[in-house]
């Protein structure tokens, strides 16, 4: 792997801002689920949702950034042909994770909101669970046979991929055979499950905003949508740059300069886990309120 190609000269500079980002995203997303499993009053829903995201994004961030940085910082694109595709893998897996995360949540939202007095009835710890065990799996069944797609091809010694990390079409597009069905497969990997997952999510708001709008209250319907702000500000942060870098990587040609999509994809797995946790704390009062107590009572202890 050779990093951003084009901009070699700038690779310090660039590992700046995407080591601060890293630090802050692992730092942030630590402490929010620190936060949610040490106070009660956390263990609602909506906040162990929370939570399921902030461990997604650590590994998201994991899975790629410290490759990257190795590249940016000490030139170090060498890697096995294994390891490449375990990285390929997880970073599939936990990106399908992460969007079915996301629809859970906004289906939280819809229960709250649409469904109030049943609220507690329907999302149960145990419905928690299962719709977090249901994410996984679905992710783990999804991404399993990429594994396979790459190691069918035949490749001959083109071994240089101009990315900072490995991932499916990028793997694929060093063989000498026709891609054909990795291409196929990515394409009703992508329709089945993220802009499924994406269409369901806009139903769920549609929904939400037609009850929303038939609150007679004014002060309550602002309540209402100020419950949703965060989710949606998370939502569009997650699809808007993978969207982009999917139709980019499959139909952008030479339309969009090399460099520009690949800083775009650097980025990617960065900035979404850095600004979770702080939308959400900034957003979310009882976060707020639970964050404000440790460090209060560890101003006390020093």
């Amino acid at each position: 792997m050779i990093g951003i190609p084009g901009l070699e000269d700038a690779h310090i500079w660039i590992s700046i801002p995407i080591c601060t980002m890293y630090i802050i995203a692992i730092v942030g997303n630590t402490f929010l689920i620190f936060l949610v499993f040490t106070e009660r009053t956390l263990h609602e829903p909506m906040y162990l949702f929370l939570s399921m995201l902030a461990l997604a994004d650590i590994l998201l961030s994991t899975v790629t950034t410290p490759k990257m940085l190795a590249i940016f910082w000490f030139q170090a694109g060498g890697i096995s042909f294994g390891s490449c595709v375990s990285q390929m893998f997880f970073l599939h897996f936990i990106f399908v994770a992460e969007s079915a995360i996301l629809l859970a949540m906004a289906f939280d939202r819809f229960v709250a909101i649409c469904y109030p007095l049943r609220y507690t009835t329907i999302l149960t710890h145990s419905v928690i669970g299962k719709l977090g065990v249901a994410s996984v799996t679905r992710s783990f069944f999804i991404c399993f046979p990429l594994i396979f797609l790459v190691y069918r091809l035949t490749y001959c010694g083109r071994n240089i991929i101009r990315h900072s990390y490995c991932e499916h079409m990028g793997i694929a597009r060093l063989a000498c055979d026709s891609i054909k069905v990795n291409i196929y497969y990515g394409v009703i990997v992508a329709l089945f499950s993220t802009f499924l997952d994406v269409i369901i999510i806009i139903v769920s708001y549609v929904l939400i905003l037609c009850t929303v709008f038939r609150i007679p209250s004014r002060d309550a319907r602002h309540k209402a949508l100020g419950t949703c702000g965060s989710h949606v500000c998370v939502i569009l942060l997650f699809y808007t740059p993978s969207f982009f870098s999917f139709l980019a990587h499959r139909f952008g040609g030479h339309s969009i300069p090399v460099h520009v999509h690949i800083l775009l994809a650097n980025l990617y797995v960065v900035i979404p886990p850095c600004l979770n946790p702080i939308i959400y704390g900034v957003k979310t009062k009882k976060i707020q309120d639970r964050a404000a107590q440790v460090f209060s009572t560890s101003n006390i202890l020093c």
